[in-house]
């Protein structure tokens, strides 16, 4: 099956996620929105197709035969058994989902850090806000969610490299594509906290390492991080940090 992904066609957001199973599944699939033939306002015909049944309510989302889905952890959900990027089993598939939906809280706290009040605001309309934000994001919750699956891969520590043991998953990559975006928009705190979470370090490492991620993060389908995506670098929010304590 050649797949379908639908969505912005300049920056990785949340669409990365999706196009990060497909690369290390080596699946065949068309990035619409990147293609000459096709372009943004495909995917905006989509959207305002009156005859879907299902109409998604925003991109990304995934064309596979007949059927159009939505939602980033829903479309990892369905590609990852045909991609063989989860395990078997009820029980597994399950905690992948359940970790999956922790890592969409974990993103959009992110975005939350440069439009604290209304995405229709630039950030220089909200910037007061967006700084106390992150200060707390950078702070605490950062921390928080690299504490937890620090956790989660101590527990597994005698089963393999990665969350399902020897085998690497879709919650592998996501994790890996977390840590790669938190890089570049907080730096100096990815510097602080990254020496008390060295598995998910390591993880991250053994992802990239991989031939399929490695020869995609090479490539021209990778884009690179922008500040108009969901991970973006303003200085001034790393430094506000210590300020709003």
């Amino acid at each position: 099956m050649r797949y379908e992904l639908y969505y912005q066609p300049s920056i990785q957001g949340r669409g990365e996620f999706i196009r990060l199973a497909l690369e290390e599944a080596g699946a065949d699939y068309i990035d619409v929105a990147r293609d000459p033939t096709f372009g943004r306002p495909g995917i905006m015909k989509v959207l305002e197709d009156p005859a879907l049944e299902h109409p998604p309510f925003a991109p990304p989302f995934l064309k596979a035969g007949e059927l159009l889905i939505s939602q980033t952890a829903n479309i990892l959900q369905f590609l990852a058994p045909r991609l063989g990027l989860v395990p078997e089993k009820e029980e597994s598939r399950l905690w992948a989902h359940q970790l999956q939906l922790t890592i969409a809280d974990w993103l959009y706290e992110t975005g939350q850090t440069h439009h604290p009040v209304a995405n229709v605001l630039y950030y220089e309309e909200q910037k007061d806000e967006a700084k106390k934000r992150a200060a707390h994001f950078t702070s605490t919750r950062i921390p928080k969610f690299l504490s937890y699956f620090e956790r989660i891969l101590k527990l597994n520590a005698k089963s393999g490299d990665f969350i399902f043991g020897e085998d690497v998953s879709y919650v592998d990559l996501s994790l890996f594509q977390m840590i790669e975006g938190l890089r570049y928009a907080f730096p100096k705190t990815m510097a602080q906290v990254e020496p008390q979470h060295p598995k998910a370090v390591l993880l991250h490492d053994r992802v990239m390492a991989r031939p399929r991620i490695a020869a995609y993060l090479a490539s021209p389908r990778r884009l690179a991080f922008n500040e108009q995506g969901i991970f973006r670098h303003y200085p001034e929010l790393e430094e506000a940090q210590g300020q709003n304590r």
